[in-house]
């Protein structure tokens, strides 16, 4: 246990802050495991959408400084690069069967 007042308030702050960005990230995880996971299973309209979500909480993660801001631009990115890459694959396979 601390011997300080200043040093067992400042353990209770870190404490709060910890559970915070934990539910903050775990959201923000949740929310890019949904875009992939729609992504490969080639539900593109859906992922579209959950696209807008996750990029959203991702942005509100990085506000906050949960998250490093470069991080959260590498993970849109990622994200983006992906549901472009699909999208091209299935619209080019749309156009070889017609």
């Amino acid at each position: 246990m601390p011997s300080r007042k200043s040093i067992n308030k400042a353990a209770r702050m870190a404490e709060r802050k910890r559970l915070r960005n934990r539910l903050v990230r775990g959201s923000t995880r949740t929310q890019i495991s949904k875009v992939r996971r729609l992504i490969t299973s080639r539900e593109l309209e859906s992922a579209k959408q959950e696209m807008v979500a996750a990029t959203s909480s991702i942005d509100k993660a990085t506000s906050k400084g949960v998250i490093h801001k470069n991080k959260g631009a590498r993970l849109k990115s990622r994200l983006m690069k992906k549901l472009n890459k699909e999208q091209s694959a299935l619209s080019s396979q749309q156009l070889a069967e017609s």
